[in-house]
Formats: structure tokens, sequence, C-alpha cells
């Protein structure tokens, strides 16, 4: 009788590391269903959530830039703007603080 490795486990119900992790790709969508539609409307909510935050910067660069100030101090204010806009989409898209809250 030879041995397979469901039967050296001593149960042939698949609980090893590698039926956990099956599962775990199978399932990559917030919804459950594995479809990824979840994936859009996490991009979309995050796209919301921040687009008034980018507004508000980008109104206060142009603002700098309307009152006369030299165009570089206006300027210089846009990367950090521009970099938290992003941090701030990527933990929205992904669901960062979902499991934390």
């Amino acid at each position: 009788m030879a041995t397979t490795p469901e039967s050296r486990s001593g149960s042939g119900s698949g609980s090893g590391p590698a039926s956990r992790s099956t599962s775990r790709t199978a399932d990559n969508s917030p919804d459950g269903d594995g479809s990824g539609s979840g994936t859009s409307k996490n991009r979309k909510r995050a796209a919301l959530a921040v687009a008034p935050f980018l507004a508000i910067g980008l109104a206060d660069v142009l603002l700098l830039l309307y009152w006369g100030i030299e165009p570089l101090w206006g300027f210089a204010i846009l990367p950090p703007i521009l970099f938290c806009t992003v941090l701030a989409w990527i933990v929205f898209s992904t669901d960062f603080l979902d499991d934390r809250t």
C-alpha cells in the first residue's frame, strides 16, 4: 500500500498549508465572490475620498501663484500635497485600515 501525503498527515480533508493558501488566493475581493469587482469599487471610493484634499491643495498652489508670490514657492508645496494624496489613495484603495478599526 503506497502512502500519499494526505494519508501521512492523518486527515484527508486537506487542512495543510497548501489548502489554506489556495482558499486565500481564490477570494481576492472583499465581497467574497472572487470576481475582483470590489477592487474597482475600492479604487472609486478612494478617489472620491481623496479628491477634496487634492482640490484644496491645488487651489492653495493656484492661490499662491495668483497672489504674485514667486512661482518656485508655489510649486515647492506641490510635491508634499501629491505625496500625501497618493499615500491616502493607497490606504483607502487597499482597505489597509479595515482590520484595525
